[in-house]
């Protein structure tokens, strides 16, 4: 196993198309609920104890490669009530799934994408990418936790102007929790059971992702 590959596979260069989705952040800017550094840590702690919890078990299950991708895809579905946040898990999957195959060619994409040619749900294809790459559950699993927080502090760069110093010490100083996270997601995917995943949910953010999705001029597409 080599851990070069999780620096790849979280590396915001990677084009699994990640930079044009703000994870709620443009929504939450508008509606004033972040409006500085501070706000923003309140935000991306949020995001990372429920929908990144979420797409950490997801990842890190695909990653263990005792589960049927197909049914992890199911619990995916199953635990993204709003439409516009499955779109939009989706297509990123449908991304990431590309992108995937060029760097870390595997059948077990291959069936997954054979299966699902719109899209499988993105934690999915980032576990069973890390899995093609030889890393381990955990790894996976912090990847997606990592990225439930790191999407919106990016966003909020762009989008308030923030000075991305304060956005990458609001990261760092997430990092415990983030390790938390990971470790709780790993520890229930280890049960092989897609019910036993976490299935944290975040009311607001799938309001304002339905919201989000009618606007007619926006700078991110979730």
């Amino acid at each position: 196993m080599t851990r070069a590959a999780l620096l790849v596979l979280a590396d915001g260069r990677f084009p699994a198309g990640g930079h044009a989705h703000s994870g709620g952040a443009e929504a939450a800017v508008r509606a004033g609920r972040i409006t500085d550094a501070a706000s923003l840590a309140a935000f991306c702690r949020g995001r990372l104890h429920t929908a990144g919890l979420t797409a950490a078990g997801l990842a890190a299950a695909a990653a263990c490669g005792q589960y049927d991708p197909l049914d992890l895809d199911a619990a995916a579905d199953a635990r993204t009530p709003a439409p516009a946040l499955r779109r939009t898990a989706r297509r990123l999957g449908r991304q990431m799934m590309r992108a995937a195959r060029a760097a870390w060619p595997s059948p077990r994409l291959d069936a997954l994408a054979a299966a699902r040619p719109k899209g499988a749900h993105q934690p999915v294809v980032l576990g069973l990418a890390a899995h093609a790459a030889g890393l381990a559950p955990l790894d996976a699993a912090y990847a997606a936790a990592y990225e439930s927080a790191g999407g919106p502090a990016t966003a909020a760069v762009r989008l308030l102007g923030l000075d991305p110093f304060d956005a990458t010490a609001v990261l760092a100083r997430l990092a415990p929790e983030t390790d938390a996270v990971a470790r709780a997601a790993a520890d229930a995917a280890r049960t092989g059971d897609p019910d036993a995943l976490p299935a944290a949910s975040a009311p607001l953010l799938d309001l304002t992702a339905e919201a989000h999705a009618t606007w007619p001029v926006r700078l991110f597409a979730s």
